[in-house]
């Protein structure tokens, strides 16, 4: 059996340490807090700031892993090549875990290598820079940091007044030593969608159904699945999907973001791991959730289909307020209803607008899927995190 160590030990990595447990894998999770969710259930932990290339470099020789997972995008990532020239297999590749992190370089290899549609963008190093930025693409548009995760420093500029205040934004939200942000054309889109990818070793690309999901300040509220889409659009997004999954490299789930607009289809982003919006497969929509498949692929046991078993909805259960010992109140309310479950990811504090779980719903393929989410929506009021 393998050893992998974890880079970063959220809800998404809890839930892919418990995959790996099931069918004998050793994790050490990693993380920059003690008592993270994946330590939780992990075989063993380290605390380390994985921006410290010397402490990445320590904890590596230390555990001599068969695979390197990264979980979150503030890494040392160049250090992975390195890894992969010592046999340590990173996952998906170092190339994606290097390219990702970083909204540049993956932006860049979608746009300009690839030819993939995308909003017109500019980079911005400054608050002046990120002016001129604005006017080459235009009012309103999106600034988001370089480095950043679960829409942390994300804002919209409609004005010329709302222009330092995003970069001011921007910069509080950054995740590790970059100072730099894209400045993106507000993209007019009907809907946004996750497509899962599942790149595998000696077998075919896999795509599961796309995933619809909604934003609040640029973190995911619900998601659901399957998401209406058009087949010329989904088989638009899947060559997408696959072009810019083979440039990168590696096995592994692959989360691809587009918008969908009356002239098609945008790339948006993609993370080289499971994505928050496909928590909505352990609502057991498909055959495999989205840690099974990640799994699965990175250990090169093949996958021969994934199905879609039933319809269902996620929605998010938020902190209000913050504290060291968050409690939960409401649970028996929400175990005692038909086609629901719920996850408590477990976190050690909690602090306003974070996600500290999930409901789960599910039904029939057959019934709309806004019942199914507006059922989530709902019973997410019944549970209370206190302090």
């Amino acid at each position: 059996m393998s050893k992998i160590v974890l880079l970063g030990s959220g809800e998404l990595g809890k839930e892919f340490t418990i995959s790996a447990q099931r069918i004998g894998q050793t994790i050490i999770a990693v993380d920059s807090y003690e008592n993270a969710p994946a330590m939780q259930v992990a075989h063993g932990f380290e605390v380390i700031n994985m921006l410290d290339g010397a402490e990445l470099d320590r904890i590596i020789a230390k555990h001599q892993p068969d695979f390197i997972v990264p979980e979150i995008e503030a890494i040392r990532t160049e250090r992975f090549y390195d890894y992969e020239k010592q046999g340590i297999v990173v996952v998906p590749s170092a190339k994606a875990a290097n390219f990702t992190m970083n909204r540049k370089a993956i932006r860049d290899l979608a746009a300009i290598e690839l030819g993939l549609k995308t909003a017109n963008y500019r980079y911005a190093t400054s608050a002046e820079e990120l002016q001129n930025g604005v006017e080459a693409v235009g009012m309103p548009c999106v600034v988001k940091p370089l480095m950043s995760s679960s829409g942390k420093g994300q804002s919209t500029i409609k004005t010329v007044e709302d222009i330092e205040i995003a970069w001011n934004y921007a910069v509080e939200g950054s995740r590790g030593d970059v100072v730099e942000v894209i400045v993106e054309a507000f993209v007019k889109f009907n809907s946004e969608i996750t497509l899962l990818t599942v790149a595998q070793n000696n077998n075919p690309t896999l795509f599961c159904a796309p995933i619809g999901h909604r934003q609040e300040r640029g973190d995911y509220q619900e998601s659901w699945q399957p998401a209406r889409i058009s087949d010329k659009d989904l088989c638009e997004a899947q060559d997408m999907a696959k072009k810019v999954t083979k440039a990168l490299g590696g096995a592994g789930l692959f989360g691809v973001e587009f918008f969908l607009t009356d002239d098609g289809v945008y790339f948006s982003e993609l993370s080289p791991r499971p994505h928050d919006t496909g928590m909505v497969t352990l609502a057991g929509t498909q055959n495999f959730n989205e840690f099974e498949l990640h799994l699965r692929a990175i250990l090169s046991l093949p996958i021969f289909e994934i199905t879609l078993e039933k319809a269902g909805a996620s929605a998010v259960i938020l902190a209000s307020e913050n504290s060291n010992n968050p409690t939960y109140s409401g649970l028996e309310n929400v175990a005692c209803l038909p086609k629901t479950d719920f996850r408590i990811f477990g976190k050690p504090t909690s602090r306003p607008y974070r996600r500290m779980g999930v409901v789960l719903t599910n039904d029939t393929l057959e019934t709309p899927i806004e019942e199914i989410v507006e059922r989530a929506k709902k019973i997410t009021t019944l549970v209370k995190v206190n302090s």
